[in-house]
């Protein structure tokens, strides 16, 4: 075996990181932020936690906190490395303004909204759920989409299995060998996310004419380190790279970033009944 294989670089580590854009660095300093909170603060955890119950006009916020709070470092660490290159190729394909102002907003909202009909008109519990595995399994089932549309199914011996059906297979899987994770709650993210993928709620994005007025206007490109605006996220988050042919029949070359493949599956940890 090359021993270079199992040798660890961590300039490849430190150069990833640096290399992070910008929504993605905030929502990972918040998630850490809420886990050093809850450990400070006895009441954190259940002020931030999505209760079912505890949902009501004054208390809405915890359909946006819920994702951000972890029940211990270890959940919180795992979902961190889960959900960070993910986050990063979402990123890095819709731009720094239009990610910020899902993950603060609908991307809670609806699978927090969604969990808690489930929970309290249909099975008439009340299990809180937290945790940013809810995310992983959106962003999973964002790529199980993008994947099916180039490759419809792959081969599971004399079975043809359509792809988009992965996370949902990754979902039993995690709920029968992971104690205490929420099967329910992972799939609401799944739902959001086929939802985003198959362009159903792409109306949720703000339209692009008003996201460059508002990068113009502020230069959020040239203020804002690491920030990928809504061009950059067209042409690839480093724009068209010069070509050396003006032949008008070759096209630009474009830079497609692809973040690292996910080799993590977060689970999501329930409060108690």
């Amino acid at each position: 075996m090359n021993s270079s294989f199992l040798q660890f670089d961590p300039r490849r580590v430190r150069s990833y990181l640096f290399r992070l854009p910008l929504c993605t660095r905030l929502l990972v300093v918040a998630i850490v932020a809420f886990y050093i909170a809850s450990l400070t603060l006895p009441w954190f955890t259940a002020w931030a936690s999505l209760i079912p119950n505890e949902i009501g006009i004054a208390t809405l916020y915890r359909l946006n906190t819920f994702p951000l709070i972890h029940l211990g470092f270890f959940h919180m660490i795992i979902n961190v490395l889960a959900l960070t290159p993910l986050l990063e190729r979402f990123e890095a394909e819709n731009g720094s303004l239009v990610t910020l102002l899902l993950y603060t907003g609908p991307f809670g909202l609806i699978p927090g909204l969604i969990y808690t009909v489930i929970e309290r008109f249909i099975f008439r519990g009340n299990t809180s759920i937290a945790g940013a595995s809810i995310w992983v399994f959106l962003l999973l089932s964002v790529e199980a989409v993008k994947t099916y549309k180039t490759n419809p199914f792959f081969a599971l011996g004399p079975y043809n299995i359509p792809t988009w059906t992965t996370p949902l297979i990754a979902n039993v899987v995690v709920a029968v060998l992971v104690p205490n994770t929420s099967f329910i709650g992972h799939l609401c993210g799944c739902v959001v996310g086929y939802l985003w993928g198959f362009g159903y709620i792409r109306f949720l994005a703000p339209p692009e004419k008003i996201l460059r007025f508002i990068e113009g206007k502020l230069n959020l490109l040239g203020r804002i380190p690491h920030y990928v605006s809504v061009d950059q996220k067209t042409f690839g988050r480093y724009g068209v790279l010069p070509s050396t042919s003006t032949s008008p029949r070759t096209a630009p070359i474009l830079a497609n970033p692809v973040g690292p493949t996910p080799t993590y599956v977060a689970t999501s940890q329930r409060l108690g009944p």
